[in-house]
């Protein structure tokens, strides 16, 4: 019966390579969930503790709508913006750590008693 789990040459497809590159991912989804969070919860917060500057008028709008109309989707777009470029440089910045960790494994392989 063949191994379920072969044993992969290249580090690019190691165990330790995939967790190290989701733990970063699952820390970048974080910081960008909360942002965004903080935003959501943060609007009905400033508008319970501080109704007077919510209710300023900016541009024909009160502060509560100018943010929840016109502004959020911004924030959403440059929070999703921040998300895919940082979590494309990450996946290029470990592709070329394995890619030299396979240079290391293949130097040292050479380099072994025989």
């Amino acid at each position: 019966m063949p191994d379920p789990l072969p044993e992969h040459k290249d580090f690019i497809h190691s165990e330790e390579f995939l967790q190290r590159l989701m733990r970063r991912q699952l820390r970048l989804s974080i910081a960008c969930a909360a942002a965004f969070c903080i935003v959501l919860f943060g609007l009905p917060l400033l508008n319970y503790f501080a109704p007077d500057l919510m209710a300023t008028r900016v541009g024909g709008f009160t502060l509560t709508w100018l943010i929840l109309g016109v502004l959020f989707f911004p924030f959403v777009w440059i929070i999703s913006g921040v998300f895919i470029k940082k979590s494309l440089r990450m996946e290029a910045e470990e592709a070329a750590l394995a890619v030299a960790e396979n240079q290391r494994r293949s130097g040292s392989a050479g380099t072994g008693d025989q």
